[in-house]
Parts: structure tokens; sequence; C-alpha cells
């Protein structure tokens, strides 16, 4: 599928939809190259206005991050990047004419911000991400919340800070499972937001909420399917987990498939009911449900788009898909393996897309993607980081956890804002927060 001859020249149109990390990265990297350069138009496209990493949303939702001083602007980032930003949401496309179609978008009063409009591209790159996967079970539209974007991580903190002030004022003793917390799916969403929650309802207790005993009115459970705790990790790593969420008093449910979620909390294939009035569904992903039916483009159970190793997608050249939204083949496995669901992948993916457009303006045949695992790390808060280092550093794996895997889990997000920002400013930023840390609470107070 690879271009033949040179399709170079300001007019080529690289429209990226999807301001995830490599989304975001891709764009700013094609920026600060062809885009400053005038040798291709880049216009990145998202239903938000502003860019947090996604793997710090439990945090946001634990109120342990504030994300007015973390979230990215993408307009001021095009600015600084030679790129152009367009905010709306993909609703079709025509292949054909190779033309996407934006959604509506609406303002807080439902008027219409900007009208639905048409985009018209030469090289498509979809970095849609992915979303929580309710898997049909009843209820969980409902009673749930899902961590997939900033407005939800925003909705369940506020919720629980809701539900603490309430708990404060009343006159009457504390209903059951009034602050009780659910998190349904033992990834690392969940056993990460368990942690942070810990830590976040005994600094509330700390802020003036004295009436609240964490030990005695709140209660945090993890319900699993699967027999542990973060089932696609090895396995070293994921006991450690356990014994850490045992240690802060987290019930872990598992085995326990989830039937239905009510007003009364989760219920499970066994008969169990796990009362709770505050539910976090992180069971599972998928892409987002509109691309299933993306003019004739092959998806696969999940959504995604299926992709060659050039992630091109199998049956349009000119469409690239990166990150969750692509069902990329993963060499020397058994089976239809494919690459994980890992930022490290999105951001491997973004590198190489860089080279892949260069080599498709002058007509150079594309390179294939070949994922890197370099293992994972867990953090569960202030309490512990575990995790296991993969790669020719290493020669195999390599279980670390503590104070060195803190380390090197924070500099997963300084890397991701070295790609963005450059390092001055990078380590500007760091330097002011450490400073202003010290003046502002442990936690969100609102």
């Amino acid at each position: 599928m690879a271009s033949t001859h040179p399709i170079s020249g300001p007019s080529h149109h690289v429209v990226i939809v999807g301001g995830g990390a490599g989304g975001l990265e891709l764009a700013t990297r094609l920026g600060d190259t062809l885009g400053k350069r005038e040798r291709a138009i880049i216009t990145l496209v998202d239903m938000s206005a502003t860019h947090l990493w996604k793997p710090l949303l439990h945090e946001v939702a634990a109120g342990s991050m504030d994300l007015d001083e973390h979230e990215i602007e993408y307009m001021a980032q095009a600015r600084w990047h030679h790129f152009n930003f367009r905010l709306g949401a993909m609703e079709g496309l025509n292949r054909n004419m190779r033309e996407l179609y934006l959604a509506p978008t609406y303002d807080d009063d439902g008027e219409i911000l900007i009208p639905r409009r048409t985009m018209r591209y030469d090289t498509l790159i979809m970095a849609l991400g992915s979303v929580s996967n309710d898997f049909g079970v009843p209820g969980v539209k409902e009673h749930c919340i899902s961590l997939d974007t900033q407005a939800e991580a925003v909705m369940f903190h506020k919720r629980l800070i809701n539900a603490c002030i309430r708990a404060q004022v009343q006159e009457t003793g504390m209903p059951v499972a009034q602050l009780n917390v659910a998190i349904i799916g033992a990834g690392a969403t969940g056993v990460e937001l368990a942690a942070e929650l810990h830590n976040t309802t005994r600094e509330l207790a700390a802020y003036g909420l004295d009436r609240i005993e964490p030990d005695r009115d709140v209660k945090l459970s993890i319900v699993e399917a699967a027999p542990r705790v973060l089932s696609a990790l090895p396995e070293e790593l994921s006991l450690e987990v356990q014994r850490q969420l045992g240690k802060l008093n987290v019930s872990l449910e598992l085995g326990e498939r989830v039937t239905k979620v009510d007003e009364k909390g989760v219920h499970t294939q066994s008969g169990r009911i796990v009362p709770a009035q505050l539910i976090v569904w992180a069971a599972g992903i998928k892409a987002p449900d509109f691309l299933k039916d993306l003019d004739g483009l092959e998806t696969n159970w999940a959504n995604q788009l299926v992709v060659e190793p050039t992630l091109q997608t199998t049956r349009d050249g000119n469409i690239f898909a990166l990150g969750d939204c692509a069902a990329c083949p993963l060499p020397g496995k058994a089976g239809n393996a494919l690459v994980p669901p890992r930022a490290q992948a999105a951001h491997q993916q973004a590198s190489m897309l860089v080279k892949t457009i260069n080599h498709r303006l002058k007509g150079r045949p594309l390179p294939e993607y070949k994922y890197r695992d370099f293992g994972s790390l867990v953090n569960l808060g202030k309490y512990t980081t575990v995790g296991n280092l993969m790669g020719s550093l290493t020669g195999g794996a390599l279980f670390i956890q503590g104070t060195i895997a803190g380390l090197m889990y924070r500099s997963l997000y300084k890397m991701h804002l070295y790609a963005l920002h450059g390092f001055s400013k990078v380590f500007l930023d760091t330097l002011a927060r450490m400073i202003t840390r010290r003046t502002q609470p442990r936690v969100k107070l609102h």
C-alpha cells in the first residue's frame, strides 16, 4: 500500500482525529517539522478543548491531582507547534471523496456552538483511543461512572466530596454503604484508583470532616471476574499488588462476574451483592462504537480498526490508525495476538508515524511497526509502586518496587510532557509545582 511517488507539497493535508497521548504527540512533532516548514498542513481534531494524559484520570477522580494545573489547551499547543486544532467529534467518513464529517458542537446551554462540518484530508490518522466496554451488563449506564474522560473523572470527584459533606452534617446515623465505593475491574485503573481513594478519604477527614471515620464508614471494594488482579500482567506483580491492597483494607471480590448493577450495589453471578453508592466501571475497553460502521473499514469485535504492520488500515492505504483504536498484529505470538492497549504502544506508534508521513510525502517505502515491551508499572499512590522491567537492559523481566519504581512511574508522565513541550518548559513547570505544592492542600476539596 505504500506510495510509489512523492506527494509532498504545502497543500497535502494530514488530519489526526483524537488528541490523546499518541495523537497529540504526533500532531506536535509533525507540526514542528512539516508544518513549520510548510511541507504539509497538519490538523488535529478532538471533541474536547483540553488534553490530560489518560493514565492520570484516576488521580483526578480521587482528588489527588488538580485537573486545572495539568490539562493542556489544544489551541495553545497548536499555536506553539505549527498545527491547526479543530474542536469537534467525528461522526462519519467518505473514503472516495477523502472527507470526514464532524458533528455539531453545543455550548453548555444546548445551543449550537459550531455547526456540522466537512473536512478534507489527504492522509487521515485515527487516534481515537478507547472507551469503557460495559458488555451489556444491566444497570451499568444508570448507576456507574467510567473514567474515560476528564469530565467523568471530575464528576466522580464531585460526587465523592458531596457524599462526604452529607455524611459530615447528618444528625442521624450514617446509612449503610453511604460512603462505600465499588470498583468493577481490577486492571491498572481499578487498583490505582482504590489506593488513591484510600488516601483521599483520610486526607478529607484531616481537613475538617472529622465525623467521618474512614476505617469505620468507608469501604473500598474491587470486583473482578478473573481469579487475580492485573490478570494480564505477570503473576509476581499481581500478587504483590494484592498484598498491598490487603494492607489498605481494600476488599477484593475475585472470581466474581458482575451480572447487574442497581441502587443496592453490584450483583455477581454467585449471588453476592456488594453494597455501594459510588460505583466505577473499569472492567474493559473497546474502540468508539461509530468505527464499526465507518464507510467499510475493517474492524474487529472491539470496534478497533484492523491495520497492517505499517499501521495502514487494511482497506484504505490513505487511512492509518494508532493506539487503542488500532488492532495491530503482534508478530511472533500465537493466534491473533494484538499489540496491547498501553500508553507505551501509542507513544511508539506515534514516533514511527512521524517517519511514515515523511516517507509517504517522498514516495519511499513505509516502515513497519514492531512493538517493544518495556514492562509495566502500577502506582498505589503514596504507599508504593510496583512493576516489572523488560528488554535488553535487563536481559528478561526484572521485578521492582518502592522508590525506584515510583521514580520510573513519574518519569513516564515527564517523558510525555517532554515530547509535547521540550526540556526547558518541563523543568521549569516541575520546579514551579514543587514550590507551590507546599501552599496547597494535598487533595482537591471541591
